[in-house]
Parts: structure tokens; C-alpha cells; sequence
């Protein structure tokens, strides 16, 4: 448990990441609902749900598998040096305790 420590766990992960895996997914369901519209016109409109309801069915598992490997990928393992790890959490406490040591 005391090895734990030596490691930080960093996600670098940002918008600009996901952004191109949101747009396709923008425009696979763009293209389903003008399918859609499309087939409204037809003698059965229920073609037309059973098409959007297919694509947003269809595409989600793959959406979300691309999300999750994304987000793993962009997760780190760094190693802290024990004088560092120190001078890190003396420096991460807030103004206000410390201000509030200074005074006590």
C-alpha cells in the first residue's frame, strides 16, 4: 500500500480530444433523420421511427466504446519524487490555512 503513494494518477484528456468523435456522431444522425424524413413520405411512416430508432441503437455502443478508449488512453501513471510529493502538498493548501498556521 505504501508503493501507491509513489504514483499520481493524471488525466490530459480535453474537449479537443472528443471533438471530431462528436461531430460524426452528429452527422451519422443527421443523416438518419433526413432518412427518416424521408421515408415520413412513404406509405408507412412507422419505416421512418424504425430507421432513427435503428441508427441511434446501432451507433451508441461504438460512440461509447470510442469515448472510453479515448479517456484510457489520455490517463497517466506518473512517478512523484518523495521531496516533491512533500513540497506539493505544503503548496496545494489553501490561503486561508495557511494564513491561519502563520497566525497561530
Amino acid at each position: 500500500m505504501n508503493n501507491l503513494k509513489k504514483y499520481r494518477v493524471v488525466c490530459t484528456l480535453s474537449f479537443g480530444d472528443v471533438y471530431g468523435q462528436i461531430m460524426i456522431w452528429l452527422i451519422v444522425i443527421f443523416i438518419s433523420l433526413a432518412a427518416a424524413m424521408a421515408l415520413m413520405g412513404a406509405a408507412r411512416p412507422v419505416y421512418a421511427l424504425a430507421t432513427v430508432g435503428l441508427v441511434l441503437v446501432l451507433s451508441l455502443p461504438f460512440l461509447l466504446f470510442s469515448f472510453v478508449t479515448t479517456l484510457l488512453n489520455h490517463i497517466e501513471l506518473s512517478q512523484v519524487d518523495p521531496a516533491a510529493q512533500s513540497q506539493y502538498a505544503t503548496s496545494a493548501t489553501p490561503a486561508s490555512q495557511q494564513s491561519a498556521q502563520a497566525a497561530s
